[in-house]
């Protein structure tokens, strides 16, 4: 699963490191060392480009960093409050699933995150762990986003405009990562971003049904499992030491790291 992750990288850099249009304006996030359920999120997305009059050109597609709220909500829900219940789909069953169906069909994204979080549970404690890319490179998690707008009544005056909601994608945890929890974020390599975001591609066709499957050994032998303090268990900490490796002798059952190769 994935319940916590850390964002630090300026919109400006992922726009760059995406190939992407910066589209967050006022709602850019700040460096987010403890990203929660529920708050808002940058997402990386592709679109067919809309007119004036709203009418989109299917000839081309534009990639946008977007501002969504993490938890989604289905375009059906009476109230925003089904988000917070729904911040992971399991990959495995978003085409079966009513809440993810019609967004798994063309409203793909991408999560970019410096790395999540996750506990791995023991008879003593519950220890977490910060995984990341070890050359420092932005990680991307496939997720999926969904549009929801309140029928009337006082949800209508609060949310005007309507609610922009999404989730991150999980799947089996392979290799070392399964010593912490038997969930991973589905994390895609630079080669499967044009593949996942590409909005004509149904989750079932062509390309994309080899990508809703656990990352290769080649992927996961790029990444660095590091235990890290419980500072991370409250979501008012926030700051780079949340990052810090903790000392092995505070470990209570260190995962063992040669399972990578």
């Amino acid at each position: 699963m994935c319940g916590r992750y850390a964002s630090t990288k300026a919109p400006a850099d992922l726009a760059d490191e995406f190939h992407a249009v910066d589209a967050t304006a006022e709602t850019a996030q700040r460096p987010d060392y403890n990203v929660a359920p529920t708050k808002d999120v940058t997402v990386v997305v592709e679109r067919h480009p809309r007119d004036e009059e709203g009418n989109a050109d299917p000839a081309t597609t534009e990639r946008s960093l977007r501002t969504v709220r993490w938890g989604l909500v289905p375009f059906w829900a009476k109230d925003p409050s089904a988000g917070a219940r729904m911040v992971n789909a399991r990959s495995e069953t978003i085409t079966e699933k009513p809440a993810f169906r019609r967004a798994a069909a063309s409203r793909r994204c991408l999560f970019p995150m410096d790395g999540w979080y996750e506990w791995q549970r023991s008879k003593s404690a519950k220890q977490p762990y910060f995984t990341h890319y070890a050359d420092g490179a932005t990680m991307a998690v496939a997720g999926l986003w969904e549009f929801w707008r309140p029928k009337d009544g006082e949800l209508a005056e609060k949310y005007p405009d309507g609610l922009v909601t999404g989730c991150v994608l999980t799947t089996e945890a392979v290799g070392p990562l399964a010593q912490v929890h038997d969930r991973m974020p589905l994390v895609l390599p630079p080669d499967a971003w044009g593949d996942w975001l590409d909005p004509d591609a149904g989750p079932t066709e062509g390309p994309m049904s080899r990508l809703l499957v656990p990352p290769p050994p080649e992927l996961v032998s790029t990444l660095e499992i590091r235990p890290v303090s419980t500072r991370v268990n409250s979501v008012r900490n926030n700051g780079p030491e949340l990052l810090d490796r903790l000392p092995d002798d505070q470990v209570a059952e260190p995962i063992q790291l040669d399972l990578l190769s």
